[in-house]
């Protein structure tokens, strides 16, 4: 059985490029960054839900909390969840979410899951409950098991790329695997290709780069 395919970008492509791939390609649903964020400073996507929804767009709302490696803010602790799973809550209000709506934690890092990491991500889960939306976390397979059994009421987004180097990707009917590929059999989604560049013709035949994803749901959020 395969999945639905999907995308997500970290700056907003823009109405146009969006409506064409919707008419033109495969993908019905998208990540859509909620912002700003400790760790995502782009506010580019907060205003878009409506327009997207018109053009027939599901999608993945994303809150970069607290990162253990790499660029962004670095305090996995249980009063920075509790903050930050509010703070998400607000932003998917502020973009027209409504309640019940699943909302994805983003964790950039590899394995290992550390205890900080697992505090943080409890306490962000149990307040993205508590302010009456629903918990996903974005994480590497190699750890997913870890985030399911420590608080399973959280749908998993699992990523697995074969390579992190740019390349193009032809064609408009994108992979739409079943996420149980991602390496974790209970994936909700599945991040399989990074630094994927697609081309847009309906934009003045420019290229995109876009990240490629497949969920078991055309409107994730959902």
């Amino acid at each position: 059985m395969a999945g639905f395919a999907g995308l997500d970008a970290s700056a907003y492509p823009g109405n146009t490029r969006m409506a064409w791939l919707k008419a033109n390609t495969n993908l019905c649903w998208t990540g859509f960054y909620l912002g700003p964020s400790p760790s995502h400073g782009d506010a580019g996507w907060m205003t878009r839900r409506a327009a997207l929804l018109a053009q027939g767009w599901g999608f993945a709302p994303l809150y970069v909390g607290q990162q253990v490696t790499g660029p962004g803010s670095h305090h996995s602790d249980a009063a920075h969840g509790n903050t930050d799973g509010a703070h998400a809550c607000q932003l998917m209000t502020s973009a027209g979410f409504p309640a019940g709506s699943y909302v994805y934690l983003d964790l950039e890092n590899g394995a290992p899951f550390t205890p900080a990491q697992h505090t943080y991500v409890a306490h962000w889960i149990d307040a993205v409950i508590s302010g009456g939306f629903g918990p996903g976390v974005y994480c590497s397979h190699t750890f997913a098991v870890e985030v399911h059994t420590l608080r399973s009421s959280a749908r998993i987004w699992a990523f697995k790329v074969p390579t992190v180097v740019h390349h193009p990707v032809p064609g408009h009917n994108y992979p739409d695997s079943h996420p149980a590929g991602s390496g974790y059999p209970g994936a909700y989604m599945w991040q399989l290709g990074q630094g994927c560049i697609i081309d847009v013709p309906g934009a003045g035949g420019n290229k995109l780069l876009v990240d490629l994803d497949t969920a078991v749901s055309s409107d994730p959020s959902s």
